[in-house]
């Protein structure tokens, strides 16, 4: 309690000193400087204000910022109300301004949500009104960040913070860590998605390295470099992508630590993303490099095969595609590097079958697969795929080479011819004279009448799709 008016006007001199490090300049001296505390009684602090539009813009725009440091310097409990020259009575915080509501939110943050006055780099030069575009992707969610052991840690990191970030989490700064296309960005656009959920009143901004250093460039230009400071020092959960580019900027890197300084010491919630972890990063001054450390560096990983599963399948879901069972496992053994390929390949098979009426097979998979990856396999000679096709529809080699017209040898001699047509470089005349010397245009009429067999015939395409994935294996 600050019973005497020496106690409470120290509480007050210490309430203005946080106010002055959360507002501009021209705010504290316009609206704060002129308010003089009159008494204390232990529940009720009464301030003096020159005339009632000061109780108007400060319920208005600074409530957020006066009331959580009443409640830590004055008691959770304290009621506010002002006193008005020539008035007759003072002016009551209204009820539901009351602190003695909850204020977790805003006392775990020391928020500045009036950026008037604050250059914002984000809108176009000439509007007044400044509300910051977080520059979100809305599609990043934790909901769709499928979770396996690549990036379990990262993922329950974010999670952590999304409902308890700043001053609740040791996670402060996350620095996410790994290759492209590991799915980095998204992790750290889901956290700050999912705070915007839990508190609609922060702000959250997202932000990439280069954009970064060009408005800081531009602020340099013209001699605003303090307001561009200011700008970031208002964010309160902050996520920065690329930070390895920050390699060689020394003027860039100063402005970042003094934005790195306030908002860790303000209690505001750090995400930084890097292709490195900080212990690989060069050219970057070591005080920032001590400060990359202090929270948690997190790595996210190439997915293992189990979770390459689990992605293939929600995107093909998320596309509304029923991809077979065997591509699935095709695609999660040969796509070995990250999810965007993974991403990729299932977009490109849907489009496939949309637009161009073709079924999703192994085939098809190994075709689309050449335009993201080298795949590393085996030749595939026509002499393999003759003897997978006699083994399989149990047909002697010597028979399907010969003359015989019966059903099954005819079936499997055309198939040999079909899938030496896919899957080998030869030529038709080629393919013709290894299976039983035929001509370019028996190869030709083969091949169609196994399409067409494959389009109408249910059994035969299983049979087909089988000893395929046999064939590229």
């Amino acid at each position: 309690m600050h019973s005497n008016a020496a106690t409470y006007n120290d509480a007050w001199q210490n309430c203005l000193s946080q106010i002055k490090l959360q507002t501009s300049n021209e705010e504290f001296v316009k609206w704060f400087l002129p308010i003089v505390p009159l008494e204390f009684d232990g529940t009720r602090l009464g301030l003096r204000v020159p005339n009632r539009s000061f109780v108007e813009q400060i319920e208005s725009k600074y409530s957020q910022v006066l009331k959580p440091l009443i409640a830590e310097l004055f008691g959770q409990h304290t009621r506010l109300y002002y006193a008005v020259p020539k008035s007759e009575k003072p002016i009551p915080v209204e009820p539901e301004a009351d602190t003695t509501a909850p204020q977790a939110p805003l006392h775990t943050f020391n928020t500045t949500t009036d950026t008037a006055n604050i250059p914002n780099p984000f809108i176009i030069p000439g509007i007044k009104k400044m509300v910051i575009d977080p520059q979100l992707n809305s599609n990043y969610t934790f909901d769709n960040f499928i979770e396996g052991e690549c990036n379990r840690l990262v993922r329950s990191a974010g999670k952590a913070i999304a409902v308890n970030p700043g001053k609740g989490t040791p996670f402060n700064p996350l620095y996410i860590y790994g290759n492209s296309g590991l799915g980095k960005t998204h992790a750290a656009q889901a956290i700050g998605n999912e705070i915007r959920q839990f508190f609609p009143e922060l702000q959250v901004l997202y932000v990439a390295m280069n954009k970064f250093q060009a408005q800081y460039q531009v602020a340099a230009i013209n001699k605003s470099i303090p307001d561009f400071i200011r700008f970031y020092q208002a964010i309160d959960v902050l996520i920065l992508d690329d930070i390895q580019e920050l390699a060689g900027k020394p003027g860039t890197q100063n402005a970042f630590f003094n934005i790195f300084n306030h908002l860790q010491m303000s209690g505001k919630q750090l995400v930084l993303i890097s292709d490195k972890p900080p212990v690989e990063l060069k050219d970057i001054e070591e005080r920032l490099l001590t400060r990359f450390k202090w929270g948690l560096s997190a790595e996210i990983l190439p997915p293992d095969y189990e979770t390459k599963i689990k992605i293939i399948k929600n995107k093909a879901a998320r596309l509304n595609a029923e991809i077979p069972e065997d591509v699935v496992v095709y695609l999660a053994e040969n796509i070995t590097a990250n999810i965007r390929e993974i991403e990729g390949a299932i977009s490109s098979l849907v489009a496939n079958t949309t637009f161009m009426g073709r079924r999703i097979t192994t085939s098809l998979a190994k075709e689309i697969l050449k335009g993201y990856i080298s795949l590393y396999q085996k030749e595939i000679t026509i002499d393999h795929i003759i003897s997978t096709v006699c083994e399989q529809m149990d047909v002697d080699r010597q028979r399907l080479n010969s003359s015989e017209r019966t059903r099954d040898v005819a079936i499997a001699r055309q198939l040999a011819m079909y899938l030496a047509k896919q899957h080998t470089k030869s030529p038709l005349t080629t393919i013709g004279a290894a299976i039983g010397g035929r001509n370019h245009a028996t190869v030709l009429h083969s091949c169609k009448t196994v399409s067409n067999l494959i389009e109408t015939d249910k059994h035969f395409r299983k049979q087909v799709e089988e000893i395929e994935r046999i064939v590229l294996a």
